[in-house]
């Protein structure tokens, strides 16, 4: 988090994608999440995790340091994911945990499709600002209740966040956090400072809507973006391009082994019968 707000934010707005159209970003952005969950984790999840990453550091301008800490929570989570199929839980006069090594293949594909994944969903969160997304899904003929539901709650997350930093800073000046007991009480002095402003913020902001009429829909300007054929077109190469290769490379991988003699078939303990 940055004095502004959200750093993912931030790069979203700063970023050289952000006056691109947002259904172009989301051709690549998606395209490359349906490599990395439709095709074999190696090469297809693979190839779309680096592309995603490559695109990010490269024309998009990410910076790394701000990506790293932007993957950290998402490859805890699919780590111990990823670590739990190959826990197997038994009862043997008392609970018993051990390891399936046969589930390791399993747990890899886990892990390099999910971070594939959540690479590509980085590469649109961090091009293109949640306004921009909100508008398009009104273009998309989402339903205008869900839409300012969704935009209401993103505004109120800065809210929030100004509303936890100005407590925290006024119990550090207070010595809020000089002892255990002293910090559990301002812990859960800020929770309930935060859900006070929070009911407050809500209300006022009701209210306020209520007096301008509002009924279904609060339209805001929204500035025209140009398509570019080019960028959609090198999308779908892209995407084409690890897809081939891709089913191309485990084709030639399946070939290989059901041939006794195969180049890959030495790899494999005893052949193929």
């Amino acid at each position: 988090m940055t004095a502004r707000g959200l750093a993912l934010d931030d790069a979203a707005w700063s970023s050289p994608w952000r006056t691109r159209r947002v259904l172009d970003k989301a051709v690549l952005s998606l395209g490359l999440l349906g490599c990395a969950v439709l095709l074999p984790p190696l090469p297809g999840g693979a190839l779309a995790g680096v592309a995603a990453l490559v695109l990010m550091l490269g024309p998009a301008r990410v910076r790394p340091r701000l990506l790293l800490r932007c993957l950290v929570a998402p490859l805890v989570f699919v780590l111990v994911g990823a670590v739990s199929v190959l826990l197997t839980v038994g009862w043997d006069g008392g609970p018993t945990i051990g390891l399936a090594p046969q589930m390791l293949p399993t747990a890899g594909g886990l892990f390099v499709r999910a971070t594939a994944g959540a690479l590509a969903m980085f590469l649109l969160a961090t091009t293109t600002p949640m306004i921009d997304l909100l508008a398009s899904l009104r273009r998309a003929h989402v339903p205008d209740p869900l839409v300012e539901v969704a935009s209401l709650v993103y505004r109120m997350v800065f809210v929030l966040l100004e509303s936890v930093r100005s407590i925290r800073e006024a119990q550090e000046a207070r010595l809020g956090s000089a002892s255990r007991q002293a910090a559990m009480r301002s812990a859960s002095t800020l929770m309930a400072g935060t859900l006070a402003r929070a009911w407050s913020r809500a209300r006022r902001m009701e209210d306020g809507l209520a007096g301008r009429g509002y009924v279904d829909a609060l339209p805001t300007l929204d500035p025209p973006r140009h398509a570019s054929p080019r960028f959609v077109a090198a999308s779908v190469m892209l995407v084409a391009v690890i897809v081939v290769t891709s089913l191309g490379t485990t084709s030639l991988a399946a070939s290989s082994l059901a041939v006794p003699g195969g180049p890959l078939a030495a790899l494999v303990p005893g052949g193929v019968s």
